[in-house]
């Protein structure tokens, strides 16, 4: 009687603990909560439980999920996506120009994070098609990055770590908008590729920065994005110095490269390279292209930007 109480004793106890482990398992799942935003074209994106596996269509977009604390959940991210190092390492499905659906299937997403204006809606409308949620993000201003940051942080289930990014930045931006609110203006030109000549409108990012560092976009009131301009054009603008550089080695040329092609009345402005992954991608890293904005319109204002001035001086 004993040894059959015994065992029926330790059947029970293996019972429990079966049942135990099994509880255990699963009650990651069971009490996962929903999480749900608002995207940029308006919609509510809502899933059953925060995502694990994040398809990014935009290299920004790949920095922003590491930013908000969940790069280890990236299954794909977009070609060029290479900040962190770290993103280097992820398996890639394509671009904007042509996006490798079969490979984005394979990875089995549950989340695809895409840019409003840089992926075509009719991919982003395919993928939703297939079943997979898609928030899509426009951050058109500084003061969009941190919003961003958390919409990920909320989707993803990182959000502490998410906010404190947004704060950080939010911070830095704050640093260097109250440094500069009473800076004297500086008339700038932002040159963002050279054949064809192309700039900014004020409703760019860059142009944003220009603002927040007290400069004045001189083609701030054009209606298109991002303009083609003729050196006519700036030179009746009157910059009172040159910004830009469309490749990211590019920094000892630019200036050079300027005063190349730039025609007289233009050509001894001081000219600064600012590296466009600073600047151009909108990611917690513009706070760094804006220093580097702030720092050039500093040495105009001072006069030691300027290089006749300088020789003059020597």
């Amino acid at each position: 009687m004993t040894g059959n109480s015994g065992a029926r004793r330790l059947l029970v106890f293996l019972g429990l603990s079966a049942l135990l482990c099994g509880c255990a398992a699963v009650a990651p799942l069971a009490f996962a909560q929903a999480v749900s935003v608002t995207d940029d074209r308006g919609k509510t994106i809502t899933l059953s439980r925060p995502a694990r596996r994040i398809v990014t269509l935009a290299p920004h977009l790949t920095e922003l999920v590491f930013a908000a604390g969940a790069g280890r959940q990236l299954a794909g991210v977009a070609r060029f996506s290479d900040f962190p190092p770290a993103a280097r390492d992820i398996p890639q499905i394509g671009d904007s120009a042509r996006m490798e659906f079969e490979r984005i299937v394979a990875l089995k997403p549950d989340l695809i994070l895409a840019w409003k204006s840089g992926n075509a809606p009719a991919d982003v409308e395919r993928l939703e098609s297939l079943g997979y949620p898609a928030f899509v993000s426009e951050p058109a201003r500084i003061g969009d990055v941190p919003r961003v940051l958390r919409s990920i942080g909320t989707l993803a289930g990182t959000l502490p770590e998410a906010s404190n990014a947004a704060a950080e930045f939010e911070k830095e931006v704050r640093a260097l908008r109250e440094r500069f609110a009473k800076a004297p203006k500086v008339r700038v030109f932002y040159m963002i590729w050279r054949k064809p000549l192309m700039t900014v409108n004020g409703a760019h990012l860059i142009s944003d920065a220009v603002t927040l560092c007290g400069g004045e976009n001189v083609f701030a009131g054009i209606r298109q994005l991002t303009p083609p301009v003729t050196l006519e054009a700036v030179i009746a603008a009157k910059p009172q110095a040159v910004l830009g550089g469309s490749d990211p080695a590019g920094g000892d040329s630019f200036a050079a490269e300027w005063r190349g092609f730039a025609p007289v009345p233009l050509r001894e402005l001081p000219a600064f390279y600012v590296n466009p992954d600073l600047i151009q991608r909108p990611t917690q890293r513009i706070v760094e292209g804006a220093r580097t904005i702030c720092s050039a319109l500093e040495q105009v204002r001072s006069g030691r930007g300027n290089p006749e001035k300088a020789r003059k001086a020597n």
